[in-house]
């Protein structure tokens, strides 16, 4: 496939938006505070607890303390806790689970699995793509990637081409740029033999999970390449969807270019 189209500025821009322990640090507490700003206590709690994800102290799947044992730990009301947790399972950071506790949020589960995928089928039906690798391989960030990845241009690359497809179509193409210093040891044979999500692998695998994202989509023709990849005559109508993913801090930890073919499909998005 032939590069996919990019913004005037080279790169998709951040457009629409599409997841006991060490003693806590000291929280501020109002006007005593010499800091400039002043954030409510619960926005400190949830920073702190972000932390503890980040840091790996909760893994990714794994129940976290309960609002009461947190509440002690950072000597605040349980009230505060839970407005704190509020904010984080509205971010999919973490899920609550009636009758069971707070989980951290993993890309293993069924339900996050489309969160950023936001194509669905015409029909209704939930279906599951497969995936088939064409190239995997270690490259020098172009200027554009490195920018948008926040790294030095020539700095290892991993570069990923995928096609998706669903019930036996081809659907999807994707290219992928992924930091090499944070993807080491990621080759097509892992890739080939992992039949999860790819984020659930790079989620077990690297320490990295895809916190949010933004995308950039428009309507383009298909190439000579995309038609060929995607068994359909040049021109058909595609949608290019052009992104960048964040991991915790809002680190950049992806570019992903994709083409996607709507003819049983569509772009689905909940607004508001």
């Amino acid at each position: 496939m032939s590069s996919l189209p990019v913004a005037s500025n080279g790169m998709p821009g951040n457009l629409a938006v599409v997841g006991g322990g060490a003693p806590a640090p000291a929280l501020a507490t109002g006007a005593g505070n010499a800091s400039p700003t002043f954030s409510p206590l619960y926005q400190q709690i949830k920073a702190l607890i972000t932390q503890s994800l980040q840091s790996g102290e909760w893994k990714p799947g794994e129940l976290i303390p309960s609002e009461v044992e947190l509440a002690m730990r950072f000597k605040v009301s349980q009230g505060t806790v839970r407005k704190a947790i509020d904010e984080l399972s509205a971010e999919n950071l973490v899920v609550r689970r009636q009758g069971k506790g707070t989980f951290v949020a993993t890309h293993h589960e069924a339900r996050a699995q489309f969160r950023f995928l936001r194509l669905e089928s015409d029909s209704g039906e939930t279906h599951y793509p497969d995936n088939r690798i064409i190239d995997v391989k270690r490259l020098r960030a172009p200027a554009e990637i490195a920018r948008s990845l926040d790294i030095k241009s020539g700095d290892s690359v991993i570069f990923i081409k995928r096609i998706q497809s669903f019930d036996g179509a081809a659907t999807i193409i994707d290219e992928l740029w992924l930091p090499g210093l944070l993807f080491k040891g990621l080759t097509a044979e892992r890739l080939i033999e992992y039949k999860g999500p790819m984020y659930g692998l790079f989620e077990t695998e690297f320490g990295t999970r895809m916190i949010r994202a933004s995308e950039r989509v428009r309507a383009i023709g298909a190439d000579a390449d995309a038609a060929a990849l995607l068994a359909i005559a040049c021109d058909t109508p595609l949608l290019s969807v052009e992104r960048i993913s964040y991991s915790y801090g809002d680190r950049p930890v992806e570019v992903r270019r994709s083409l996607y073919l709507t003819s049983r499909h569509h772009y689905q998005n909940e607004l508001g």
